[in-house]
């Protein structure tokens, strides 16, 4: 079995937790009782720390946290210095990068020197969002094993099982904003954006000429939304565009082309970048309206 595997496809979709059930396979051992994944000595996890140490003190409570943008140089290396010693329980352990998206330059660097002389018995599980922004040298030595949107019927029975309180409009509004990703359904519900998906959808299917659609959405998120409902808000707005797509025309698509291509940069530059959360949601707001076909556009 190749030792490099890249788990690809957009956030949500289960990566993550395929990638943990894969690597307490991988290092199993007949006859030998096996830890949970997440503190087995042979899985070692990789993923953005704390970002502070009340952040720290959050996660060690098994509450809520805020994580750092990347994952460093030093935890690569820290993992580096594991992998010469013998596996604990076995003959295999297995490294999970979650996600391999946030690794630093410095990280992916250090990474590459163990995906070219691994150590025997060691697999690597790479879970990526975006795999275009992987250097084509960790591509290279990695098999890719892509993961795709469910379709609607899978996605009502998952979210079902995940989320039995959700019914009605709710319901249809987070598998709507899914789009074929039940994890990104969850996180959806989870910040009741219900009433901000509805006027999305308005804004691409009528426009806003005179504002008044933005305002209502700037009202449905909340005054200050904090950095994570910022970004909920800009997948949920994407999914609508990527929903727009079937019904609409030639001049329509292209106008979804460009104010997707536009939210995806704005996806990019929102944890970097101080936005202001009110002018980000106007932004926002303004193109899902330019996709309308307004009475110009058709004239």
């Amino acid at each position: 079995m190749h030792h490099g595997w890249i788990l690809a496809g957009r956030e949500g979709l289960g990566k993550a937790s395929f990638a943990r059930v894969a690597a307490a396979d991988l290092v199993a051992e007949p006859g030998v009782p096996q830890p949970a994944p997440a503190v087995h000595p042979d899985i070692h996890l990789l993923e953005p720390l704390p970002s502070n140490d009340d952040e720290a003190k959050k996660r060690d409570d098994g509450k809520a946290y805020t994580r750092k943008r990347n994952i460093s140089v030093d935890q690569v290396r820290a993992m580096q210095r594991r992998l010469v010693t013998r596996p604990t329980l076995g003959a295999r352990r297995a490294v999970i990068i979650d996600a391999a998206d946030d690794l630093e330059k410095g990280a992916v660097n250090a990474l590459l020197k163990s995906l070219e002389e691994p150590p025997v018995g060691t697999f690597f599980l790479l879970v990526t969002h975006q795999i275009g922004r992987l250097l084509p040298t960790v591509r290279s030595r990695c098999t890719v094993l892509r993961f795709h949107p469910l379709g609607e019927d899978d996605m009502a029975r998952a979210m079902r099982g995940a989320a039995p309180q959700l019914s009605g409009a709710a319901l249809e509004a987070a598998i709507a904003a899914g789009s074929g990703a039940p994890g990104a359904a969850l996180a959806f519900a989870d910040r009741e954006l219900g009433g901000a998906w509805q006027i999305m959808t308005r804004l691409v299917a009528e426009g806003d000429p005179d504002l008044a659609l933005r305002a209502e959405l700037s009202t449905a998120l909340g005054q200050r939304p904090d950095r994570e409902r910022v970004l909920a808000a800009i997948e949920a707005a994407r999914c609508a565009l990527v929903g727009a797509l079937a019904h609409s025309d030639d001049a329509t698509r292209l106008r979804i082309v460009e104010a997707h291509a536009a939210l995806a940069s704005l996806a990019a530059q929102a944890p970097t970048y101080n936005y202001e959360p009110a002018l980000l949601l106007l932004e926002i707001g303004g193109l899902l309206a330019s996709v309308a076909r307004t009475r110009d556009s058709a004239a």
